[in-house]
């Protein structure tokens, strides 16, 4: 006597388990392989008889079967599909590094599954399991180190840990520096002030101890009441608003501030008009990024673009291909270049300021 599948049989008024691939080769008798060639249309089930495909149609279609992704794909090796781990969505970095990431993918065939660890360093490494037994065949880390062990291929944009197995793309610190202490010192600014990202993201070590160092090579002296620090992470104006407030309050003896990015810029620049610094007349101000907004704020922000589109797209290239070709060999570092975008906010110095 042939068993129904449990959908069959559930009471009324409580929810139906799903049909699946092992209830239907149990109810017809057959393996799980044939019926899968059957309702894949696969070259295989042409060697089975008319009546044998016909039982596993007319019970599909008696079952209301669905068949879910993995039953779809028995004959394939690869899910094509990789899972992406993240800090969290945000409204600036993040959309425009996906998009990159999207595009490459969309034009690829591959999907992706997104997961946020809210900078919990167990989450990360439970997220790396669970996306490989879900069947991701590689791994992409945003702002987040590849601090686990994983089979899978992984990539990583703004990641600094270097491990077998993983390609770190992330932006020249250093030339990012270079390109903002020149743009204000050659404006004549020498008194600077300086502002440091918060401890919870990966690239604010790299990018302060480039700035520091590129700052002394000009001859600019950062004084510790010259310096702030963003305390919190987040993507909003906030960021920089309540930093700057405290470095108002300590001095106002500076005229250009270096921020961490370009929220915070945005954030700065409120701060600064609220105690009667306009910008950029009193204070230049640059941040860093070039996120969309970065070109319609009033005044528009002068800053340090980070390719991140294009990075996006190059880490999804780097990722598939080493999916593709798991034995040859890849870079651990790949830094990109950073241009300098010269907006409205900043100007040459004062002369009173001199």
């Amino acid at each position: 006597m042939r068993m129904k599948p449990p959908s069959a049989s559930s009471p009324q008024g409580t929810p139906k388990k799903r049909t699946s691939l092992k209830d239907l080769a149990t109810y017809l008798g057959l393996s799980q392989t044939t019926v899968s060639f059957v309702l894949n249309n696969a070259p295989l089930a042409k060697n089975l008889s008319p009546e044998t495909r016909s039982r596993v149609q007319e019970a599909a279609r008696k079952f209301n079967y669905r068949p879910s992704y993995f039953a779809l794909n028995l004959h394939k090796t690869g899910s094509d599909s990789i899972g992406v781990i993240v800090p969290e969505h945000s409204e600036g970095y993040f959309t425009i590094v996906m998009e990159g990431v999207e595009r490459y993918l969309l034009q690829k065939h591959f999907l992706y599954f997104t997961a946020s660890h809210y900078h919990k360093p167990k989450l990360v490494k439970e997220y790396s399991e669970l996306l490989l037994n879900r069947g991701a065949e590689g791994l992409l880390l945003l702002n987040t180190n590849a601090d686990f062990d994983t089979s899978l291929p992984v990539v990583t944009i703004s990641g600094h840990k270097e491990k077998e197995g993983v390609t770190n793309v992330f932006i020249d610190h250093r030339i990012a520096a270079r390109l903002a202490i020149r743009h204000l010192y050659d404006l004549g600014h020498r008194k600077i002030a300086f502002m440091k990202g918060p401890h919870s993201i990966i690239d604010t070590e790299f990018r302060w101890d480039s700035m520091m160092q590129i700052a002394r090579e000009f001859g600019v002296q950062p004084t510790p009441e010259r310096t702030v620090q963003l305390i919190t992470g987040g993507w909003t104006p906030q960021l920089g608003y309540e930093p700057t407030k405290r470095l108002t309050d300590a001095t106002r003896d500076f005229t250009a501030l270096v921020c961490f990015n370009d929220t915070s810029a945005i954030g700065a620049i409120r701060a600064l008009h609220e105690v009667g610094m306009r910008v950029p007349s009193d204070v230049s101000v640059i941040g860093f990024d070039d996120i969309v907004s970065a070109e319609f704020h009033v005044p528009s922000l002068t800053t340090i673009r980070q390719p991140l589109k294009h990075m996006g797209k190059l880490a999804a290239s780097i990722l598939l291909d080493r999916i593709a070709n798991p034995g040859r060999q890849y870079a651990s570092n790949i830094p990109v270049k950073p241009t300098l975008i010269v907006r409205e906010s900043t100007a040459p110095v004062a002369k009173a300021s001199l």
